[in-house]
């Protein structure tokens, strides 16, 4: 009987992802570093959050290849794992890019439309314009990945996604002035 490796297997995954993240990713995408002094005034950079995410993200892989590696217990690694990972994966890139471009597209329609010049990006801080991408892209993520687990699509599904989305917009957006939801900061 051949021992499963599907520990060393995720936790290898999960190490690399995480170092992508914390060394390419985040670098690429942030204006400032974890920490920031301004006039002997320290602040939270930019790439503090998402560093300290990614760094949980290595530590949990890391374990999983230092110490159950050789767990008996742990799953064997099939082709229907592999493809439920890439459909989880295809499911995130694919709302994302929902999201960061159905506000812009909406706005190139109505141009079309109504013979108008809006700029996006002079409206991604103006409701409903603001919200756009943010909840569509949010409540198809929710959507996809919930109905990729439970195996089917209901439209009970479609309105949790909706609903989430809409909770997170609302905390995140109505109490403060200048943040931006994303992808709006990006475009």
């Amino acid at each position: 009987m051949r021992h499963s490796n599907g520990n060393l297997i995720l936790g290898g995954v999960t190490l690399a992802f995480a170092i992508l993240v914390i060394f390419v990713w985040i670098p690429l995408d942030t204006q400032t570093g974890l920490i920031e002094k301004v006039r002997r005034q320290v602040t939270i950079g930019d790439a503090l959050a998402p560093t300290i995410a990614a760094s949980f993200l290595a530590i949990g892989g890391l374990m999983l290849v230092l110490f159950e590696r050789n767990a008996d217990d742990q799953p064997r690694v099939s082709s229907q794992d592999v493809l439920f990972g890439l459909a989880l994966i295809a499911s995130v890139i694919l709302s994302v890019l929902v999201m960061r471009y159905s506000g812009p597209a909406t706005i190139s329609i109505w141009n079309l439309l109504s013979g108008g010049e809006a700029e996006y990006r002079l409206l991604r801080d103006t409701a409903p314009w603001k919200y756009i991408g943010f909840m569509l892209g949010g409540t198809m993520m929710i959507t996809l990945l919930v109905s990729l687990v439970e195996g089917r699509v209901r439209a009970r599904t479609l309105l949790i996604g909706f609903v989430s989305v809409s909770v997170m917009a609302a905390i995140y957006d109505l109490p403060f002035d200048d943040l931006l939801l994303p992808p709006n900061g990006d475009v």
